[in-house]
């Protein structure tokens, strides 16, 4: 029997993907025929999202979307299964990204400001697709309209990964996600929403009621998070880096709203009185902090704070920028180190993400970002940060969790988000960097996006 695998031939670039991933050529399945199938991997060693060593030889069962039995002795329950080899390979799960862009990952920023939205929505779809054939399974995204891509994706008309979403960043007037030109400024109490509000990449929110507004319908629209914007950022033109944006108060209600709705607030900052100003307020994440100081992360740790950052280092993987914003590019850039040496020696809550904005060329290398990881962490840490650990932190949105259940993991139980991988993972963390080659099979929900045992 063919395994189960999901295809989608609406569109002709996502059946162009599948067919270069060598995917089975069946018609479309939903999860709904998955419920009623199996399907068996013999022989895998397991990298079990934990551990710091593979297992031994077992067999792993799927049912359904989750995974059933895992031993030596675990059989298919009848010959109706589907049944995978996996003689000196590997299974993981499926990889999580903690900082993804997924509408704006790979739009160049004037497509992002003059497109129509439906282009916006194909491109996404097209980058979802190729976001799942790259072995992530699960992303956060920070920023950006993708409620709808979701939508599409949880109801099986586009190929991609389950998305948590933030909806637009909550930005003050000239923060972070003030999208705005010059020539929109003044702007007065009667004026149209600027482009990137209207197509809901970023909003504008001053003083405590307007955050607590926006908070508000972010939350109303399915935010399982909220993203505000509490510093300067590398590719915005209009603020410095060392800029603080927001105060107490206004991220006390944001906080406040997002307690309210049973989750959390994340917040872009870089230095140290942005984050702190933040952890004052309640922020419970901080994204970033290249240029936290030993105070702040003491702070972090005292408080319980997320340090979820980024490889942000000059290599061949930075997302290139030009003049002034090349120059802040640089000062982050050379905080990496510390900031992570900070993390270890405070013992944070250290998730991982690759933060790809406005680079279309950039995007293949989710995989390999990852794998720049091993300059502060073994390799199993780092597979370990992009499993189980990512997935500790996607679950902090408590019931606004739009998947609820254990992932990250190779458990019995779990959800079956699952890759097999040609070799050994930890021995050999570059196999990730290769999708295309080293991922032999895709599995989200107990679905076989990809098989190239087939």
């Amino acid at each position: 029997m063919k395994p189960l695998v999901k295809l989608l031939c609406g569109a002709a670039f996502l059946c162009s993907a599948a067919a270069s991933a060598h995917s089975a050529a069946d018609p479309a399945h939903d999860n709904k025929n998955a419920e009623n199938k199996s399907i068996l991997f013999k022989n895998v060693r397991i990298f079990d999202g934990k551990s710091a060593k593979l297992s031994g030889p077992v067999n792993v069962l799927i049912e359904g979307n989750s995974i059933r039995s895992i031993g030596a002795n675990v059989t298919a329950p009848g010959a109706g299964a589907y049944v995978i080899d996996g003689s000196n390979k590997t299974l993981m799960p499926g990889l999580v990204d903690a900082h993804w862009h997924a509408m704006m990952a790979a739009l160049p920023p004037a497509k992002m400001m003059t497109a129509e939205v439906a282009d916006l929505n194909f491109m996404a779809a097209q980058e979802a697709n190729n976001t799942l054939m790259r072995g992530f399974t699960s992303v956060r995204d920070l920023g950006g309209p993708v409620f709808a891509l979701k939508r599409a994706i949880d109801a099986n008309m586009v190929n991609g990964p389950r998305i948590w979403p933030s909806g637009a960043i909550i930005s003050q007037t000239g923060g972070h996600g003030d999208f705005r030109m010059t020539y929109d400024i003044p702007s007065s109490g009667s004026s149209a929403l600027s482009r990137g509000e209207a197509a809901g990449g970023g909003i504008i929110a001053d003083g405590a009621n307007e955050v607590l507004k926006r908070s508000r319908e972010q939350l109303m629209l399915g935010a399982t998070q909220l993203k505000l914007a509490a510093g300067g950022g590398v590719s915005s033109s209009y603020d410095p880096i060392d800029v603080s944006q927001y105060t107490e108060e206004e991220f006390r209600a944001a906080v406040s709203a997002a307690e309210n709705w049973g989750t959390y607030v994340s917040v872009h900052a870089y230095t140290p009185k942005s984050i702190q100003t933040a952890l004052k307020g309640g922020v419970k994440i901080i994204e970033h902090a290249q240029l936290m100081d030993e105070p702040t992360a003491k702070m972090m740790a005292e408080k319980g704070a997320w340090f979820s950052s980024q490889a942000f280092i000059d290599n061949e993987y930075a997302n290139p920028q030009a003049g002034a914003n090349r120059e802040k590019q640089k000062k982050v850039q050379a905080g990496t180190d510390k900031s992570f040496e900070l993390a270890k020696k405070y013992k944070l809550n250290v998730a991982w993400g690759t933060d790809i904005l406005f680079n279309p060329k950039m995007t293949k290398n989710q995989g390999a970002l990852l794998t720049t990881m091993t300059r502060w962490y073994s390799p199993a840490d780092v597979l370990k940060m992009a499993t189980s650990t990512n997935a500790s932190l996607l679950q902090l949105s408590g019931e606004r969790s739009p998947y609820p259940g254990k992932l990250g993991v190779i458990e019995e139980g779990a959800f079956a988000d699952v890759l097999l991988v040609d070799g050994d993972p930890i021995s050999n963390i570059k196999l990730i960097a290769e999708p295309a080659k080293n991922l032999l099979v895709i599995m989200k929900d107990g679905v076989i996006y990809k098989n190239l045992l087939e």
